[in-house]
């Protein structure tokens, strides 16, 4: 249950706003512990199909942006805050409560690894001056633009399948999460109810159900301890009427 308490207790930690899109695209509970447990900026940090990127939180803006993506995108660094009573509640001088949060000397980016890729080339901005990751000892110069670039190994991974699989029986919903959780999934196919369908752990820290349904287009999310997850493994998200974000699986008339 300690993770559960972490990942609980993150909707708190990070203090910034993400979008729907944005937060829930990497959010999970490994990739959360993998965050919390760093102790300082350090190399990028990868986990499954996902790096964290950390800077120093002194600086004042950091940005970074791919080669893959002809550097024409800047994704910006965000603070990491956490609340002084997650570890122990620390008295400043002259104070008579806790601070609400203190510093983690952390800022960072979670950036989902195209499939496939092998490596990554990119560059930060750091305070307005383009530069190659300081954390990072790994660079190239690329010889045509002679500019020189940090440079990321990514091994071997384990893709996981989209988890929404058309069987003769129905289609296989998929979740992964710390063991003895009570996780159900609901989507357009039964009127968003987060009871009607239970899914079961098996095994360990793996929840499934199959739900039988006819062809067509549906959207769904997973509900867990009252919270709404999107499913990380299935790229194609929507925002439903209520402005949440939810996955999208089409069932092909071939498939049942």
């Amino acid at each position: 249950m300690k993770t559960i308490r972490k990942f609980v207790l993150f909707i708190v930690i990070v203090s910034f706003s993400f979008t729907a899109a944005n937060s829930e695209d990497w959010e999970s509970n490994e990739l959360i512990n993998l965050l919390l447990s760093l102790q300082r900026p350090s190399e990028p940090a990868i986990h499954e199909n996902f790096v964290i990127f950390t800077a120093d939180s002194g600086l004042r803006r950091v940005g970074i942006a791919f080669a893959h993506e002809f550097f024409g995108k800047t994704y910006w660094f965000r603070p990491l805050h956490i609340p002084q009573d997650y570890f122990n509640p620390i008295l400043l001088p002259g104070e008579k409560t806790p601070s609400e949060y203190k510093d983690s000397g952390i800022q960072f980016h979670v950036y989902r690894i195209p499939d496939h890729m092998r490596e990554l080339e990119y560059r930060l901005i750091i305070n307005g001056l383009w530069t190659t990751d300081p954390a990072n000892p790994l660079s190239r110069r690329d010889p045509a633009s002679g500019l020189t670039m940090s440079l990321l190994h990514i091994p071997p991974r384990t893709i996981r399948p989209n988890p929404l699989n058309g069987l003769p029986e129905g289609l296989v919903f998929q979740f992964w999460g710390p063991s003895g959780e009570t996780v159900t999934v609901a989507g357009s196919f039964n009127g968003w109810d987060p009871f009607m369908y239970e899914l079961r752990e098996g095994p360990a820290g793996v929840y499934s159900v199959t739900i039988p349904l006819p062809p067509g287009t549906y959207q769904y999310v997973f509900f867990n301890r009252g919270r709404r997850f999107t499913d990380p493994y299935n790229p194609d998200r929507i925002y439903t009427r209520d402005g949440n974000a939810a996955n999208v699986i089409v069932v092909p008339p071939s498939a049942l």
